[in-house]
């Protein structure tokens, strides 16, 4: 008899496992079962459905090749077989079995397994809130929901959303509605900032700022207390007031669905998920788990780390098919790449933020960059700002996050240094990073190299400088007599605010210092300020120089204070 392996989801992990393995043991019998009658869909991809940029649902389920991933083609093509409709109800370790029930019929019936493949997924986090279960309150955790949306919008249901959470997903959303359809949209987030844990305050708010410029209101630092309506929500009700809503959206993260794993003993994490070994084998060492249900470690400080992406997924998968075919692949520890888009902007980011790095117990640091992503001579070109966090005192890369209008190029940066994490790179690592180098696509000493060098720069001291956030709370203080602030720009770039704050902007441009020096205070802190930074790093190492011991470097200079929101 055949060996007979039994997957249990198939939306993304499943069905890469379950096709790997078909394909090396062509021998072996492959049944496939999920309790949704859509499958193997880009779940990634709704918010771009709801938006119209995908214009057909079906899109979602097609290969590259415009087949549609159904019973049929799974059968005919891939060998598989699919039961969908069908929930597994329990796994009988002892006995390898698998008991499952068709969710049309009821009919309940008991699978043999060889072995088995737990890609269960995980189901959007509810917050348990009154009017939570309204009927247009969704949580956008599959085609379904999508599907409902797309057509409420479509008909002309909608003219005002409340997003609860500013993660991917709420972002995402909150593009959809307010870019394509125009729908008035508010984001309420119970963190301070949107991309909570995944970027700096910093870059978090030149990211809200842009999406507000869009149209986009956020309410930051509030809670959801209730959604009020009488069968549909037509108000939410924060920490902070109301809010009129006909739609909305709840993307308050997701939780993994581990509960046939622990029913039948498989060891799981005590905050949810499956734990995997680096072959993705469970505690049972014929069942494999991955994608949203599992745990893996993190490639920075080795923890434990719930990472629920679909590249993650499938790449996790086709480990998982090879094992099951007894090949012996390694999933290595991830460092949590991402990206996202908002309006004509993107973030993306590796590794650890500062606060979260910090959290984890480094001793870290950070420092920001803005620089343009071609050569400075090339017409075509947008300004990058990315932010590096490095240990002190290994001078590891812990992490590096950016956002730019330049959405390829900037998730280009990170993908290269996000390739070295597991390997623990350095400072120099990056300082000399083979790029590839014509002025079209890159400087000639990339940006990416360029935020090495001045991390390293940082910790040797020579380059003392501080974010927009820094300079904001030294320019609420302006009238305290404790700072001067000096703009080492040529005079015409200075001039607007030399009018406009005469008593606290002043001005020698750079290559004037040395003659002019005897100008400035020694007994205030000298804020220093340029375009974007490298101006004001010279006329920092020059004031150095010359006794000056309190000058402070406004990294990003007036580029990042502007994107930040500096009222100046």
């Amino acid at each position: 008899m055949s060996e007979h392996v039994v997957v249990i989801g198939a939306v993304a992990l499943g069905p890469k496992a379950a096709c790997r393995f078909k394909r090396i043991r062509q021998d072996a019998k492959v049944t496939l079962i999920d309790r949704d009658e859509i499958f193997s869909y880009g779940g990634c991809g709704i918010p771009y459905y709801v938006s119209g940029d995908v214009s057909e649902a079906q899109q979602l389920r097609t290969t590259a090749f415009h087949m549609v991933r159904d019973e049929p083609f799974f059968q005919d093509i891939k060998g598989v077989d699919v039961l969908s409709a069908t929930e597994a109800t329990k796994i009988d370790r002892e006995n390898k079995q698998v008991h499952i029930k068709n969710l049309k019929t009821g009919e309940e019936s008991v699978l043999n397994y060889d072995q088995l493949v737990l890609g269960t997924g995980a189901t959007p986090r509810k917050l348990g809130l009154p009017g939570e279960d309204l009927e247009n309150v969704f949580y956008v955790g599959n085609m379904h929901d999508a599907e409902k949306i797309k057509k409420g919008i479509t008909t002309g249901q909608y003219s005002k959303a409340v997003v609860v959470g500013a993660g991917f997903i709420g972002l995402e959303m909150a593009e959809a509605f307010s870019d394509m359809w125009g729908i008035e949209t508010t984001v309420v987030e119970i963190f301070d900032q949107i991309m909570p844990r995944m970027c700096s305050p910093v870059l978090a708010k030149m990211g809200q700022n842009h999406m507000e410029e869009q149209g986009v209101t956020f309410k930051l630092g509030q809670t959801v207390s209730r959604i009020e309506g009488d069968k549909v929500a037509k108000k939410v009700v924060t920490s902070d007031g109301e809010i009129e809503a006909d739609i909305v959206i709840i993307s308050a993260g997701v939780i993994p669905n581990d509960s046939l794993a622990r029913e039948c003993g498989i060891e799981c994490s005590e905050r949810g998920g499956v734990l995997v070994d680096e072959s993705m084998r469970t505690s049972d060492p014929l069942i494999f788990a991955g994608g949203d249900c599992a745990i893996i470690k993190n490639a920075v400080d080795g923890s434990p780390m719930f990472l629920p992406m679909g590249s993650m997924a499938n790449r996790q998968g086709r480990v998982i098919g090879g094992n099951l075919a007894g090949r012996k692949e390694v999933f290595p520890p991830a460092a949590g790449s991402w990206c996202v888009k908002i309006f004509e902007r993107a973030m993306s980011g590796t590794g650890m933020s500062l606060g979260a790095a910090k959290q984890a117990g480094f001793d870290a640091i950070s420092v920001m960059l803005i620089m343009a992503d071609r050569a400075h001579f090339y017409p075509e070109k947008d300004m990058m700002t990315l932010e590096m966090v490095v240990d002190k005192a290994t001078r590891r890369v812990l992490g590096i996050q950016g956002i730019s209008a330049g959405g390829d190029a900037l998730v280009g940066r990170i993908n290269a240094v996000a390739a070295l994490m597991k390997f623990q790179p350095k400072i120099e690592d990056i300082s000399n990073i083979e790029l590839a180098y014509s002025p079209p696509y890159a400087s000639a000493m990339d940006v990416l190299n360029a935020i090495a060098n001045m991390a390293d720069n940082a910790l040797a001291g020579l380059n003392h400088g501080h974010g927009p956030d820094i300079f904001a709370e030294y320019w609420s203080q302006r009238d305290s007599g404790e700072f001067c602030f000096l703009d080492v720009r040529e005079k015409a770039d200075a001039e607007p605010f030399l009018e406009k704050y005469p008593e606290h902007w002043h001005n020698i441009p750079q290559g004037e210092i040395p003659k002019r020096f005897g100008e400035l205070p020694k007994d205030k802190k000298l804020v220093l300020v340029c375009n974007t930074g490298g101006r004001s790093y010279e006329a920092q190492i020059m004031l150095d120089a010359l006794g000056f011991e309190e000058v402070h470097n406004t990294q990003g200079g007036m580029a990042v204070i502007k994107a930040f929101g500096v009222d100046i």
